[in-house]
């Protein structure tokens, strides 16, 4: 521990000021470092940011402070935190560049994905740490915008190698917005002094002779904390304290706290009170704004010097309030025409061609009743925070337009616009409120009706299960005599609401919205890619597999055409269309759909739907036996959604736990079942089935993998049941299940033929073969590795070689059997799945082979993200590309790769194509 800590008065802080000193020397030696203090409001965070920034010698300093009224506005703390390295913003590439001055206001341009803003704060730092060592240090940073604390959050999971240290005090006891981001961050818990620290404290503040017991009591009550200690006790003798102060109380510590600064506020002159008021009221601390406002509110030069006097305030080179508290007591001692009159005068300060979203927002404030002109202004501003991304700022801006919209029909237009944006902003909440003041306006029929879909659409993204679906298919038929595309996307949405509910529905299912679909009008001509999979996939749900598979291919077909041109259309109805083409056994669209999305997600920087092609994309690849390659996109779209603080698309990584074996995959695949019970998705709960189906027969556990199979097979999911099939016949064939397996093979018959891929004819060919005896299983066998040879699933084309390895073994056909068996083992193997491996090497012994247990592959000694890194490198990419990609410094590139090297045993890019290629 470093011995200026006492010099520099923080009592009783050794461990914390440890902690920090080492976050110093960690950044300044080049290992990143992140660190959150929290803890409760006055118990010292202030002050061990304060020792931080005063024991960084050397390194470069940037801070930010959240405000609470800043809240509303986009990017406002990384403006704070970024605006003194914006003169090296052309160091940049160009598409991080961009989005950053658009987000700034600096730039006019497409609102920018905030993780492209997220990358270019990450590429600046480390920048900006190649010339110096860089701490930065956000104070009250629950105070934080959203989306600034999104993208902080987001850099502080990719800081690794460079020279950056990264520090967060949150106050513990708020749950304000910007604190959620950084929940999962390492944490030093700041709690209250301990009893002898705080006991000297308060020794040192009191004067005279404290009562021991009296003293006790004020330690135990204020839990040792400083601010309590020092604020609760100013200008009380001992007597007093004495006499009144164990009283109890049912008000938290912050606001006792916060009663002592009203007090002492409510002291001072009427002056004094307006200066602390208004420098309350603007949340920058800008001093030559803050002299304007005064000066309008004939607020005198000695104002200020009252205020510093009182310990309340510094005025500087920006203005900064002695604690958080005491800004909230300034603002809250003012009656409300108070605050009116400096909000007013903080908009007539504020040049509207410099800062007119925060001039409106004064507006907003000073405002006593409706006002068109503020309300117009607050919906321009929202339209500004839109562009540059910030949706949450929009939102906040159209709930107050709303509120000063006199007129009913305008205000009920700008609160639907409102709950749009909110829910947006992923508060379906508030969206709902606002969507019932929009529904109380004069709204004609379409608007209605409009309004019926977003709440229908609110619905079924807070829970996606049946709930939904009586509100969409509303929404549909409503629509129907309004706009016939719009009823057309409806009636899509409500099938694809009945496709994740399945079992879960209630009285209206799949085929009830189906039949509803068909016998609505017809829509727009030509017939948009919308329509064609409305059309198909109704056809699937009321006449069955057979002739919904004559629609649905063409409209694949479609689709992949629109994808390649990067149609919007086609990136929206992902979601559905990969279901439909797993309904299908179209690998290939599979492939190239998940293709084409991934690359114009990046190309894009369309970050919001970059998971989900993530998600997508990670299934594609543990289906042709890519199990790395799966886990690196897995762990890419799970770190997104952690950042949004969305919910993680489950099914991949169950996938490919299924696949894998892995011990605890049952416990994993089972949880997700319940969680999917939860929020009536019962499609899920059929998939989990499914999954287990294939975790069981690949650890030979026949009997189970029939049940699981079984239960998959009772609805109909889109793109589980037929999958299922293939599971229920190899189970009923390994366990004396004929009837059950014979069953099975002619439902997967009808899907097979209808689809028509090889995939599907290759499975329906190893199905039947398991089922049949002598030289017609032979044939069977060897058609569905010809054809699976010419799919892209290589597990199954693995799993094929394994069951005609056995059969052929079965058949004391022993050298035939051991070149299956050796090609299915060396197959599974190879991918990661590590039970059908197992499988294949007991029956390789059976043989009479002996099996050698490999070692661990020096492929596997590569972490996730090391092997990602390594293959974009030996695919020719830069480290400043790779970090793009991958959303992480170029440094931190460099880092990775020299323990690839290390690994791997080369020394240079050019060798990496051909170690990946022997691992």
């Amino acid at each position: 521990m470093s011995s200026s800590a006492p010099r520099r008065g923080l009592r009783g802080r050794r461990g914390e000021c440890g902690a920090l000193d080492q976050v110093v020397a960690g950044a300044r030696a080049g290992r990143s470092q992140v660190l959150v203090l929290r803890g409760e409001s006055g118990v010292g965070k202030s002050a061990l940011v304060e020792y931080l920034v005063g024991s960084a010698a050397g390194c470069q300093i940037l801070r930010a402070a959240g405000v609470e009224s800043e809240m509303e506005l986009a990017f406002a703390g990384l403006h704070q935190l970024c605006m003194p390295m914006m003169g090296h913003l052309d160091r940049l590439p160009g598409p991080q560049r961009a989005a950053l001055a658009i987000a700034f206001g600096l730039s006019e341009g497409s609102a920018p994905d905030r993780f492209m803003v997220g990358l270019a704060v990450l590429s600046l730092l480390a920048e900006e740490a190649e010339e110096q060592p860089i701490v930065c240090v956000v104070d009250d940073a629950q105070w934080l915008d959203l989306v600034s604390a999104q993208t902080l959050a987001f850099v502080a999971r990719r800081l690794l190698a460079e020279r950056v240290a990264l520090v967060f005090a949150v106050r513990a006891s708020t749950r304000a917005a910007g604190a959620e981001p950084l929940v999962a961050l390492r944490e030093l818990v700041v709690r209250g002094l301990r009893d002898d620290d705080a006991r000297a404290l308060l020794d040192s503040v009191v004067p005279g002779r404290l009562d021991e017991r009296v003293r006790d009591r004020i330690v135990a009550e204020t839990r040792g904390n400083p601010l309590a200690l020092l604020e609760l006790t100013r200008g009380l003798t001992a007597a007093e304290l004495a006499g009144g102060f164990g009283r109890p109380d049912a008000r938290p510590l912050a606001s006792r706290i916060e009663q002592r600064f009203l007090r002492r506020i409510g002291s001072l002159p009427d002056a004094t009170r307006r200066l602390l008021l208004a420098a309350a009221a603007e949340p920058v601390g800008d001093v030559p704004l803050l002299r304007r406002v005064a000066e309008r509110l004939d607020i005198g030069a000695d104002a200020a010097g009252a205020a510093e006097a009182a310990g309340l305030i510094e005025f500087g080179a920006r203005v900064r309030f002695r604690h958080p508290l005491v800004r909230s007591a300034a603002y809250r001692a003012a009656d409300p025409g108070e605050r009116r009159d400096v909000h007013r005068a903080l908009a007539e300060a504020t040049a509207p061609e410099f800062d007119s979203d925060r001039r409106a927002w004064h507006r907003a404030h000073a405002a006593v009743e409706p006002d068109e002109a503020v309300a117009g202004e607050l919906e321009r501003s929202a339209g500004r925070a839109q562009a540059r991304g910030g949706i949450a700022a929009a939102a906040a801006f159209l709930r107050r337009a709303t509120e000063l919209t006199p007129d009913p029909a305008v205000r009920g237009t700008r609160a639907a616009a409102a709950a749009q944006a909110t829910f947006d902003a992923g508060a379906p909440d508030a969206a709902l409120e606002l969507l019932a003041a929009a529904e109380m306006g004069p709204l004609d029929e379409a608007q209605h009706t409009r309004l019926a879909r977003l709440r229908a659409q609110i619905v079924f993204a807070r829970r996606r299960g049946g709930e939904a679906l009586p509100l969409l298919l509303d929404a549909a038929r409503r629509l129907e005599r309004i706009d016939d595309g719009q009823a057309g996307e409806a009636y899509l949405e409500a099938v694809g609401a009945a496709v994740f509910a399945g079992r879960l529905n209630g009285r209206v299912g799949v085929r009830e919205v189906a039949d509803a679909a068909r016998a609505a009008p017809r829509g727009p001509r030509p017939p948009r890619l919308a329509d064609l999979l409305l059309d198909g996939l109704a056809t699937r749900f009321a006449e069955g597999y057979v002739n919904g598979a004559s629609s649905l291919k063409p409209a694949l077909r479609a689709f992949r055409r629109a994808a390649r041109r990067d149609g919007d259309d086609a990136m929206r109805w992902l979601w559905l269309t990969w279901l439909v083409a797993g309904e299908m056994w179209d690998d290939e669209a599979w492939h190239e759909l998940t293709t084409h999305a991934v690359r114009a997600a990046r190309e894009t920087g369309a970050l919001n739907f970059l998971p989900l092609a993530l998600a997508y994309r990670a299934a594609v690849h543990v289906h042709a036996g890519e199990f790395d390659l799966a886990s690196a996109l897995i762990n890419e779209s799970d770190n997104i959604t952690e950042v949004t603080g969305n919910s993680p698309l489950g099914y991949p990584s169950l996938l490919l736990v299924a696949w894998r074996g892995e011990a605890q995959a049952s416990d994993l695949i089972r949880a997700g079942a319940r969680d999917a019970a939860d929020w009536g998705e019962g499609r899920a709960i059929g998939l989990s089935h499914y999954l287990l189906a294939v975790l069981y027969n690949g650890l030979g556990r026949y009997q189970d993998a029939l049940a699981s199979a079984e239960r998959a097979g009772e609805y109909e999911d889109l793109a589980v049941v037929g999958f299922s099939l293939v599971e229920l016949v190899e189970a009923g064939a390994r366990s004396d299940a004929p009837d059950a397996a014979a069953t099975a093979l002619r439902r997967l018959e009808e899907q097979a033929d209808a689809g028509g891929t090889d995939w599907a004819l290759g499975v329906l060919a190893r199905s039947r073969a398991l089922l049949c005896d002598g030289r017609a299983a032979d044939l069977l066998y060897r058609e569905a590795i010809e054809r699976l040879e010419r799919s892209r699933v290589a597990v199954h084309l693995a799993r094929t070689h394994l069951v005609y390895g056995e059969w052929l073994r079965r058949e004391n056909r022993r050298l035939e059997a051991r070149e299956q068996l050796r090609t299915a083992y060396e197959m599974l193997h190879g991918f990661g799945a590590r039970a059908f491996a197992e499988r294949a090497r007991r029956e390789l012994l059976a043989t009479g082979e002996s099996v050698r247990q490999r070692a661990a592959d020096i492929r596997e000694a590569l972490t996730t993200q090391e092997a990602q890194i390594a293959r974009l490198a030996a695919d020719g990419r830069t480290n400043s590309e790779i970090g793009a990609e991958l959303f992480i410094s170029p440094r931190t590139v460099e880092w990775h790769l020299h323990k690839v090297f290390t690994k791997l045993e080369v020394n240079s890019r050019n060798k990496l194509h051909g170690a990946l290629a022997r691992a």
